[in-house]
């Protein structure tokens, strides 16, 4: 099977599996998109709020599944979660400011990378701005930001698809049976609640 072939089926895998957790308990899908990412709220013609992720690439999805993790109640209402999001270009104070508010979205995705058996890199999102970007220290902040996640642990939403996409990608579950173990965990976690 190609590379190209191979990638797309687990981006599917992927949709399949986020659906079956969280379509009729948090009535969100995640849905693969043409252009940028975006997160859209439920309205009069969508009875679920969509993950849209950016080009069908699995990594992007990813990346959008962390940030609806850590989103709250409130601002899973809000287009976009009700931020801005500064595009590429930015100068050193608002690519600080871009990295602050990605430490944590990037720490869960890559908790969630790594469950899939994935390499993982840091997004800085600046390739033609003014800012003097440090990957490297950007990095060992996401880390370090996981790390406290492993002690702590990952937000409910994040930790019960960790487990599924381990489940899915490394145990080689079927998405059912990786759904079904993240419904359980979740169902465990808010009676314990």
């Amino acid at each position: 099977m190609s590379s190209q072939r191979q990638e797309h089926d687990q981006v599917e895998q992927l949709i399949m599996l986020f659906n079956h957790v969280f379509s009729s308990r948090y009535q969100t899908l995640l849905v693969r998109g043409d252009d940028e990412p975006i997160y859209l709220p439920a309205d009069d013609d969508h009875a679920h709020h969509r993950i849209v992720f950016a080009h069908g690439y699995f990594a992007s999805a990813l990346h959008e599944i962390s940030h609806w993790c850590i989103a709250g109640e409130r601002r899973r209402l809000l287009e976009d979660y009700g931020y801005w999001y500064m595009p590429d270009r930015r100068d050193d104070s608002a690519q600080q400011a871009f990295e602050a508010a990605e430490i944590a979205p990037q720490a869960i995705e890559k908790s969630l990378t790594l469950a899939c058996g994935r390499r993982f890199n840091v997004s800085v999102d600046n390739l033609e701005g003014s800012a003097d970007v440090d990957r490297d220290a950007f990095a060992v902040k996401v880390e370090a930001r996981r790390q406290r996640y492993l002690s702590d642990g990952l937000p409910a939403r994040a930790e019960a698809f960790r487990q599924a996409l381990e489940g899915l990608f490394i145990e080689a579950q079927s998405p059912e049976q990786a759904g079904q173990r993240a419904g359980d965990w979740l169902d465990q976690h808010e009676q314990a609640s």
